[in-house]
């Protein structure tokens, strides 16, 4: 499954730990987010932030129809179908009444890759130009193809491998804690440690060769060349 490249996400959840896990699941996929906890206030939110999605808890309200058109309404003057581009996520309810809520719908309780998919889907679906080419320090990563190109020759990445070039390439010349990292790429409850990053920033560093972009910085973490 393809990742975002860049784009701002909307989450409005009530719910603040699902609310923190859609965050955490969308930037690791390379999505901005903002989390809005108050879906009455929604609508304000999207006009002063202008997201590419949203992903619109309704499952609280007494008038979901009326806050779902109310958010949809917001992004009507970007030149995109401002419907599609918001993701309904429901509670119970009558299902004629959810079928007005658009194309996009996620029913509570759903896990990560529904809610990726969701969002990838409004995006394609909604008209966004999603960029899938990332460039920086004289690499190229298609990010829907997953491939990683280094001056003109092919680097073969495991998948893991790629994840982690990948949230590099999107953010160059910033600084990495390993322990962003492993939230950012591996996720959380992972499993994983410090050395893990460690590993895979030298299996990087060996299959990129001698010009390896990809910096220490003692003390701190580790950053790709601008």
């Amino acid at each position: 499954m393809a990742g975002g490249a860049g784009e701002l996400v909307l989450v409005v959840e009530h719910d603040p730990a699902v609310a923190e896990l859609q965050r955490r699941c969308l930037t690791r996929e390379g999505y901005r987010v903002e989390v809005e906890p108050d879906p009455s206030a929604a609508s304000d939110t999207a006009a002063r932030v202008r997201p590419d999605a949203v992903v619109l808890d309704v499952s609280t309200t007494t008038r979901p129809v009326e806050l779902y058109r109310r958010v949809a309404s917001t992004l009507v003057a970007r030149p995109l179908s401002p419907g599609g581009r918001v993701v309904a996520v429901l509670g119970p309810m009558d299902p004629a009444l959810a079928r007005t809520l658009g194309a996009h719908r996620l029913d509570r309780p759903f896990g990560p890759r529904a809610l990726v998919r969701a969002v990838a889907d409004a995006l394609r679906h909604g008209g966004a130009e999603v960029t899938r080419e990332l460039r920086a320090a004289g690499l190229t990563l298609d990010t829907a193809a997953r491939t990683c190109d280094a001056d003109g020759a092919d680097v073969t990445l495991t998948a893991t491998e790629f994840d982690l070039l990948r949230y590099l390439a999107r953010n160059p010349g910033r600084v990495f804690t390993r322990e962003q990292l492993l939230e950012s790429v591996w996720g959380p409850g992972a499993g994983a440690g410090s050395r893990t990053v460690d590993v895979h920033i030298a299996q990087l560093r060996a299959k990129l060769g001698g010009a390896s972009p990809i910096r220490t910085v003692r003390g701190v973490g580790y950053r790709l060349d601008a």
